[in-house]
């Protein structure tokens, strides 16, 4: 009898499990109460301006944070691809420098809505393109950080690799029992699984806390950094070959090339010059994003010159110009120093990778995905989704391994940021002065619904249009370049499609809300989301109408 009742109660137990996990409404997140938000609009604290005690970047921390972004494997490799175009290893360093201005300073306009206002990307960008509209713009940066964060993981694990490698040699010859189609074989899936488990909790630290990830991160991988780059120097008696090499092309080939180079390496940091408030919100002072303006294009030639040096010496020692980081490390494996400085090395590239993956795409996404369904998702969650959708179900490793073409819209995927951060850039600075009703963000009945135009800003959508269409025959070229044939103009306007569509989109957008202004958005005065703090407007009338 009694085990009867135990069976019942445990099959009922069970029951109340599964209508936990298939009922929507018990993964609902309680309704949190908002000074900003209408009663009747869900929200939660992820979303509501930051308060003051998480307002804790400061202009060290900005610095860090891009050091965290750029020192890693990918930009320590952007200069291969230029160089193998044909290109010298001087234009490879401009470009690496000119790039890093275009990324700093839509990165900085863009940055002051989120240390003026401390509002998150997905609701600072409703002033421009309305409140309904804006989920396109929030839509495409969510689904970019999704499948990039499972792309960086991928990479992340062959750091592991090496460790595994460097501390027991016969992993090197585990069998595979993987079929070829999974595109990763044993090796690579124990390897990914690990770097997986490790990032998780790092996803976890709550971004006005990420300073401290970003501090250690700097400590622990410049000496490394700088050691590799010494050490190949000195192995191969000088720098190499490579930064003598004359270029294989000129006249018009190369300047498009030029160009294309330049655009290939500004768009891989495009999407942060567009959701940057999303990490800006947090800055304990009004301008102390600025400093991201010097730091980015400096941080981007140094780590480009390593990456030449290294591979140049490799070339010299090894016979090969290894443009990534793990394929020397590898090359150390076969001595007890050499597997001693392998581990070492290959486990602060892995907490580089981490350290990017966390800040440039779970952070992102979780912002994103927290204004798309504020019901389910906090930041937290967002996160978790990211680590378990981007990290497993999307298989990156099979992306990586044969979908060449989708590799290549994903890179031409920027096409779809650079108006986004054009448009932005020019609403908050041309267009509105700097002065938002921060509680109308929130508000889908407010003035940025853009009246009858029902949440849509048509201005900034002409704007987009206006700027992407031309380049739509490109972007499918580049993704089936066999089955296409595009004209010469369109394919060299391609080639430098981040600066047109960031300025293009920037000076439209103003034109037009000059010759058909929305005179309900154009307030003179911005609103602060505290209803407590007073803004400095406030204070100055204030001030004005007390003067004798």
């Amino acid at each position: 009898m009694d085990s009867l009742r135990l069976g019942q109660r445990g099959a009922a137990s069970k029951e109340r499990v599964r209508s936990k996990l298939t009922d929507p409404s018990s993964w609902r997140l309680p309704k949190q109460p908002s000074s900003i938000a209408p009663p009747h609009v869900w929200t939660n604290a992820d979303q509501d301006p930051v308060p003051v005690e998480k307002q804790t970047w400061t202009s060290w921390v900005f610095i860090t944070y891009w050091y965290s972004d750029l020192v890693t494997i990918s930009t320590w490799g952007s200069s291969s691809s230029i160089l193998t175009t044909g290109l010298t290893a001087t234009d490879a360093l401009v470009i690496c420098f000119v790039a890093g201005v275009c990324n700093a300073v839509p990165t900085v306009l863009n940055g002051a809505i989120g240390t003026d206002l401390h509002i998150p990307f997905p609701v600072a960008v409703r002033a421009s393109y309305g409140y309904w509209l804006s989920y396109f713009c929030v839509v495409s940066r969510g689904i970019l950080a999704l499948f990039w964060f499972g792309i960086h993981s991928t990479a992340g694990g062959g750091c592991v690799k090496q460790m595994l490698k460097a501390i027991w040699p016969s992993f090197a010859r585990v069998s595979n029992t993987l079929p070829t189609w999974t595109g990763l074989n044993t090796q690579g899936m124990i390897s990914y699984l690990i770097y997986w488990l490790i990032q998780l909790p790092l996803l976890l630290i709550p971004t006005h806390k990420l300073q401290y990830l970003f501090w250690i991160k700097t400590a622990l991988v410049t000496p490394m950094a700088l050691a590799m780059v010494i050490y190949m120097s000195v192995k191969a008696g000088g720098s190499g070959e490579f930064f003598y090499a004359p270029a294989t092309v000129s006249g018009s080939a190369r300047a498009w090339l030029w160009l294309s180079s330049l655009t290939s390496v500004t768009g891989a940091y495009s999407t942060l010059a567009v959701n940057i408030p999303d990490f800006s919100r947090f800055g304990k002072t009004h301008g102390a994003q600025v400093w991201q303006l010097p730091v980015i294009p400096i941080l981007k030639v140094i780590v480009g010159a390593f990456g030449i040096l290294s591979a140049s010496a490799a070339k010299k020692i090894y016979g090969v110009a290894y443009w990534n980081p793990l394929d020397i490390i590898n090359e150390w494996q076969g001595t007890s120093g050499g597997r001693a400085a392998a581990f070492f090395c290959a486990a602060i590239w892995l907490l580089a990778s981490a350290s990017v993956n966390v800040s440039a795409n779970a952070i992102s996404f979780a912002n994103d995905i927290t204004a798309l369904a504020p019901k389910y998702f906090n930041i937290r969650r967002g996160v978790i989704f990211a680590s378990f959708v981007g990290g497993w179900a999307l298989c990156p490793w099979i992306i990586l391994a044969s979908a060449t073409s989708f590799l290549n819209f994903m890179s031409a995927y920027a096409i779809f940021m650079a108006p986004m951060a054009g448009i932005i850039c020019s609403d908050y600075w041309l267009v509105k002065k700097r002065r938002y009703d921060v509680p109308g963000l929130y508000d889908p009945a407010g003035i940025y619904s853009y009246g009858r135009w029902r949440g849509c800003n048509w201005r900034a959508l002409v704007s987009t249009l206006v700027t992407i269409v031309p380049l739509l025959p490109a972007l499918a070229k580049k993704v089936t370049p066999q089955n296409i044939t595009i004209p010469v103009g369109l394919q060299n306007l391609f080639s430098f499609n981040w600066l047109y569509g960031f300025f293009l989109s920037l000076v439209m957008y103003w034109v037009l809300n000059l010759l058909f202004p929305h005179n309900e958005t154009l307030i003179t005065r911005s609103v602060s989301g505290y209803p407590i703090a007073l803004d400095i407007e406030d204070v100055e009338a204030d001030v004005e109408s007390h003067k004798p």
